[in-house]
């Protein structure tokens, strides 16, 4: 599929190779929730501290930190543990009284029991997924959304602000970046989901990166949604076909520290 016209306005890349060479790296994590998956060795750990991380990583940073941390040092040296071991009436008690923004204590339970179900039929997050993952697709689309069906099986209601539904067209920008956590593996991103190929990752898409992206001349759409996410990964898998999310973190760097100098991108 050609690319739009207005793409020829986009940076060249030198330029983001540039910004990847600067931010790419340990050091430049902080604060970002990403930092949480680095103290859990085991990969059964760490996606369900990914999936926790990445679910609540919306409004400022320092209340999603604080928040992450909140059931964190709930569920003990390993989280894949806690939630095998748990009960809905446990889950109730432990978590009561939980607010993240929008996020309730239900929220938050419902989504641990739908991560115990996984985790107890599958035996773990990436063996669900796997379930869904077929090479011959163009992306990770149809994975994510047999993963998140299957964490929502327990949950009667409709909607859950941890699980946003990928069939109906949301970016799903959180659902995105846990992706980008657990496949990726480099300086940054801990990886652990070997037999799923870089190369069919979604841009995790928010309010910011579309702004960035929209500025580089790499959509003109307005929406936020899915469609408008596509057209800004294929801009990206064009000049890096194997690893199209792979300027993500460099990017957002731009707007979450404040060390980061935008002048350094535009």
């Amino acid at each position: 599929m050609p690319l739009p016209d207005y793409y020829t306005t986009f940076v060249h890349k030198e330029k983001l190779e540039q910004l990847f060479s600067l931010y790419q790296g340990r050091q430049w994590v902080h604060p970002d929730p990403l930092e949480f998956l680095y103290l859990y060795p085991e990969k059964r750990d760490r996606e369900i501290v990914g999936f926790i991380a990445s679910s609540l990583a919306y409004g400022r940073v320092a209340q999603i930190l604080k928040s992450v941390s909140a059931v964190l040092d709930k569920m003990g040296t390993s989280p894949c543990d806690f939630v095998l071991s748990s009960t809905d009436a446990g889950l109730e008690k432990t978590f009561a009284g939980f607010k993240h923004r929008f996020t309730t204590a239900e929220d938050l339970v419902q989504l641990l029991r739908g991560a115990r179900g996984v985790c107890k039929h599958f035996g773990s997050f990436y063996n669900c997924f796997m379930e869904a993952y077929q090479d011959q697709h163009d992306s990770v689309h149809e994975a994510l959304s047999f993963l998140v069906d299957e964490l929502r099986k327990t949950d009667s209601r409709t909607t859950n602000s941890l699980l946003p539904l990928p069939e109906r067209g949301s970016a799903c920008k959180r659902l995105h970046l846990f992706l980008r956590w657990m496949v990726r593996k480099d300086d940054v991103d801990p990886g652990g989901w070997h037999n799923v190929s870089p190369s069919k990752l979604i841009v995790p898409l928010d309010i910011h990166m579309h702004r960035t992206c929209s500025l580089l001349g790499m959509t003109a759409r307005k929406p936020g949604d899915l469609k408008t996410a596509m057209e800004i990964t294929r801009a990206f898998r064009y000049l890096a076909p194997e690893d199209p999310v792979k300027y993500d973190f460099v990017l957002t760097r731009l707007g979450i520290r404040k060390d980061c100098d935008p002048g350094d991108l535009f």
